[in-house]
C-alpha cells in the first residue's frame, strides 16, 4: 500500500492533523522556513539581474535531515504549509532543500501541494482530494516582499549605525508606520483648540416633575456655534423670559448594522479595545487556536480559521451551519435575511476565509474550562462575532423633537427664533445584540417623548451653559495605527503586529497606557529618512509598491520587472546619503538612580534582554544594575517604591524596589489608595479598584482614566 508523507510548518499541527488521517499516513513540521537569504550579506546578486541566494537557516540541518529520510519512505508527499504567500514559498523552499522537484521529475514520487483554511477532519481530507502544483505567482510575490525588505534594510540600516547608532534599522514597511506616527505627532503639537460653548434647557411637561434636556441647535435659518462668551450671553439675553413650544415630533427607527466577521485587523483592532492584547499577544493566541488545542472530549482541535486574512468571505457550509445554529438557540427572528456583505474593493485579498470559529456548536461555554483564560476570551470574542454576524440587525425606535425658544417682548425674526433639540431612543429588538454587543449602546434619558405633540408648550427650568475647547487629534494605539496601515494600503494581515512591535523594539516609538509617542530617536531617524530616503517613506508610494506586490501574486506583472525598477533609485539614494548625511548624536537617557561605586547618575542602556542601568563613567567605571520601571505607588510593606518586575518565564508582576529586604510582591498593580473597610492595600483591575484582602472583597469603580495603570 502506498505511503504519504504530509508536511506542515508548525509542530503543533502535527498531532491534531495525524489523528484525522490513516496509518499510512507520516506528518511532519518543517519548523516554518527551511532556506532564506544569508544574514551576513546582501544574499541578491544585483549584477545578475538580481537573482538570490538562499541557504539553509542556520540550525535547520537536523529538521531537513529527518524530513528526507521520511521522503525516502514516502511514495506520495504533500507540502500542506500555511494558505498564502508565506506558506506557498515555504513549500516551494522546501521543494528546492529536499530536492523534491529532481525527484518528481525522475518520477520516483508524486508531490502535490494542499492547503486548508481550517484544520478539521472534513478540510484535511477534502484538501487531499483536491491536490494541486504549486503557485509560482504566489511564491514570486513573496520573494519579491523579501527582496525588496532585504534591500531597504540592508541598504539603509548600516548607514543609521554610522550616522546616529548601532542597532538602529529601516523597513520598507516599518519606516512608514514610524512616518505616521511622526506625522500624527506633529499634527497633534500644532493644533490650536477653539472654543466652543455648549448650552443646554431643561424643559418640563405640563403637570411632569422629571426634566427633559434639549440642547441648543441654533435659530430657524440654521445650525449655531457659540464661539465665545459674548455669543452665548447675547443668546441668554435673548431666550430671557422667551417660551418654548414643541414645533416639530419624529417618530422613526434606527437599525444597528450586524457586524462584519472578523479579519486580521479588526481582530486586533477589537482585541486591543476589548482585551486590551496587543497585536503580536492577538496573533500569538490565534496561532495557537488555529493550530489545535485541546478540548475535553474532542481531543486536539483547531478551533478557528486560518487567521492571516482581509477577506470577510464566509463559507456556504459555515454559513448555513451558523444560520441552523442561530435558529435553534435564538430562533427564526433572529436569523438574517441574507448573507452579510463583505467588503470590496482592490486592496482586499480574497483568497480567505474571514477568521471564524471552526465549529459554531463549539461554544464558548463547551470549551471554556479547556482553555487558558486569554486564549478563552479571544475565542468567545472570534465566535460571539461571527454569531453575530448571521443574525438579524438590531432595532431602535427612534423619536427627535424640535423646540422653538422666542422671546415674546421681541420682535421675532428667523435670527432670534432659537432651536433646541431632543431625542430618544429605545431598544426595540435586540438581533445581534443578544450576542455581540461592539460598544455600550446607551438608552437616552428623556423616556417619555413619546407623550410630546406639536404645538405643545414647555416650561423652563434651568439653562445650562459649558465652555469647550476643540481637541487635537489622538494619538495613535495600536488598534488605531493598524486601522490607519490598512487604510491606507501599507502592509498586509501578516506584517501588522511585526511592524507594530519592531518600531517598539528600536525605541522609536514608546507605548504607554496604549498610546505610541513617537521618541527623540524615532524623530532623528524619521527625518534622516524624509530628507534621503523621500519615496520609501512616502505613502502612496508604499501602497503603490503593495498593490504591484498582489500582481504579482496574480500573474498579471513579472517580479523582475519590480526589483529592476526599485533598485538603482535606492542604491543611487544610499550613495548620496553616505556622502551628504552629517552624524547625529543621541545622548542616553538619564535616570535618578546613582552608581553606588563612583556616584555618577546612571544611563539606561538597551540590550539584548531590553533595559539595563549602565554607569556614563565607562571604561572607566564598568558598573550595571537592572532597570525597574517604576510606578509612584508606595510598598505597602515599606513605604519605598513599587517597581514592574518580570519572572523568568517573562510574567509581569510588582515587587519593592528594596527586594530581597523586603519581599512584597502583587500580580496586579497596587494603588494608593487604601481599603476603606479594613485598611489593606488595594489593587487595580481592569477598571476598578480592589482590596488585596480576599476576606474583605471590597471593589470600587475607578473614577479617572489617568488614575490607571497597564499591568
Amino acid at each position: 500500500m502506498a505511503k504519504y508523507l504530509v508536511i506542515v510548518e508548525s509542530p503543533a499541527k502535527v498531532k491534531t492533523i495525524k489523528k484525522f488521517l490513516g496509518a499510512n499516513y507520516e506528518v511532519d513540521a518543517s519548523n516554518g522556513h527551511v532556506r532564506d537569504l544569508p544574514k551576513s550579506q546582501l544574499g541578491i546578486d544585483t549584477a545578475n539581474d538580481y537573482e538570490p541566494k538562499y541557504i539553509t537557516i542556520r540550525g535547520k540541518g537536523d529538521i531537513l535531515a529527518k524530513l528526507r529520510k521520511e521522503v525516502k519512505k514516502a511514495d506520495v508527499v504533500y507540502l500542506a504549509t500555511d494558505p498564502d504567500r508565506e506558506g506557498e514559498a515555504i513549500s516551494w523552499h522546501l521543494m528546492k532543500a529536499l530536492k523534491l522537484d529532481e525527484e518528481s521529475e525522475k518520477k520516483d514520487k508524486k508531490v502535490y501541494r494542499i492547503s486548508f483554511n481550517e484544520i478539521t477532519k472534513n478540510a484535511v481530507k477534502t484538501s487531499l482530494k483536491t491536490p494541486r502544483k504549486l503557485d509560482m505567482d504566489l511564491v514570486d510575490a513573496q520573494q519579491t516582499r523579501r527582496i525588496l525588505d532585504r534591500m531597504v534594510g540592508y541598504s539603509i540600516s548600516p548607514l543609521l549605525w554610522e550616522k546616529v547608532k548601532r542597532g538602529l534599522s529601516a523597513g520598507r514597511v516599518q519606516s512608514v508606520a514610524l512616518r505616521m506616527i511622526c506625522d500624527r505627532e506633529e499634527e497633534i503639537n500644532a493644533f490650536i483648540p477653539e472654543e466652543y460653548w455648549n448650552l443646554e434647557a431643561d424643559l418640563f411637561q405640563e403637570g411632569s416633575k422629571k426634566p427633559l434636556t434639549a440642547k441648543f441647535h441654533g435659530t430657524k435659518k440654521g445650525k449655531v456655534v457659540i464661539h465665545k462668551k459674548e455669543e452665548l450671553d447675547e443668546i441668554l439675553k435673548d431666550l430671557d423670559q422667551a417660551s418654548y413650544v414643541v414645533s416639530e415630533v419624529k417618530n422613526g427607527e434606527r437599525l444597528k448594522k450586524s457586524p462584519l466577521p472578523f479579519t486580521t485587523s479588526t481582530l486586533q483592532q477589537e482585541a486591543s479595545k476589548a482585551l486590551n492584547f496587543s497585536t503580536q499577544k492577538t496573533m500569538r493566541l490565534a496561532q495557537q487556536l488555529y493550530e489545535g488545542v485541546e478540548v475535553k472530549g474532542h481531543g486536539t482541535v483547531g478551533l478557528i480559521t486560518y487567521l492571516r486574512t482581509d477577506s470577510t468571505r464566509v463559507a456556504e457550509e459555515a454559513d448555513e451551519a451558523a444560520r441552523t445554529y442561530i435558529e435553534a438557540n435564538y430562533g427564526p427572528a433572529y436569523v438574517a435575511s441574507e448573507g452579510t456583505s463583505k467588503k470590496s474593493g482592490g486592496k482586499i485579498q480574497d483568497a480567505h476565509e474571514a477568521i471564524r470559529p471552526t465549529d459554531i456548536s463549539l461554544t464558548p461555554a463547551k470549551v471554556k474550562d479547556s482553555l487558558q483564560r486569554d486564549l478563552f476570551r479571544l475565542y468567545q470574542l472570534i465566535w460571539k462575532r461571527f454569531a453575530a454576524s448571521r443574525m438579524q440587525p438590531a432595532r431602535y425606535d427612534t423619536v427627535s423633537v424640535k423646540v422653538e425658544a422666542s422671546n415674546p417682548n421681541r420682535q421675532q425674526t428667523e435670527d432670534n427664533t432659537y432651536e433646541f433639540t431632543l431625542s430618544a431612543s429605545k431598544l426595540a429588538f435586540d438581533g445581534f445584540m443578544s450576542v455581540y454587543i461592539q460598544d455600550e449602546e446607551k438608552e437616552q434619558s428623556n423616556a417619555l417623548l413619546g407623550k410630546l405633540e406639536k404645538g405643545m408648550g414647555l416650561k423652563m427650568g434651568e439653562l445650562r451653559s459649558s465652555q469647550h475647547f476643540t481637541q487635537p487629534p489622538s494619538h495613535y494605539t495600536e488598534a488605531s495605527l493598524v486601522k490607519a496601515l490598512e487604510e491606507q494600503g501599507i502592509g498586509r494581515p501578516s506584517t501588522y503586529a511585526p511592524t507594530i512591535t519592531t518600531i517598539i523594539a528600536r525605541r522609536y516609538v514608546a507605548k504607554e497606557n496604549k498610546n505610541l509617542y513617537v521618541t527623540e530617536l524615532g524623530e532623528v531617524v524619521n527625518r534622516i529618512m524624509k530628507d534621503n530616503f523621500p519615496s520609501i517613506v512616502d505613502l502612496q508610494f508604499t501602497a503603490n509598491m503593495e498593490y504591484l506586490l498582489d500582481r504579482v501574486g496574480e500573474g498579471t506583472v513579472e517580479w523582475k520587472t519590480v526589483v529592476r525598477n526599485f533598485y538603482p533609485d535606492l542604491d543611487e539614494a544610499v550613495k548620496k546619503a553616505k556622502k551628504e548625511l552629517e552624524s547625529v548624536s543621541i545622548a542616553d537617557e538619564v535616570s535618578d538612580e546613582i552608581c553606588d561605586q563612583c556616584g555618577r547618575n546612571m544611563v539606561i542602556k538597551y540590550g539584548p534582554h531590553g533595559k539595563f542601568l549602565a554607569c556614563p563613567g565607562f571604561p572607566d567605571c564598568k558598573n550595571t544594575k537592572p532597570y525597574f520601571e517604576k510606578t509612584g505607588v508606595p510598598c505597602p510593606k515599606c513605604g519605598k517604591e513599587v517597581v514592574v518586575k518580570k519572572t523568568k518565564k517573562g510574567r509581569r508582576y510588582y515587587g519593592c524596589e528594596d527586594n530581597p529586604q523586603c519581599d512584597f510582591m502583587s500580580w496586579q498593580k497596587p494603588s494608593k489608595q487604601s481599603c476603606p473597610e479594613c485598611g489593606s492595600y488595594m489593587v487595580e483591575k481592569g477598571q476598578k479598584l480592589l482590596c488585596s484582602n480576599e476576606q474583605c472583597g471590597y471593589s470600587v469603580k475607578m473614577k479617572k482614566e489617568e488614575d490607571r495603570g497597564e499591568a
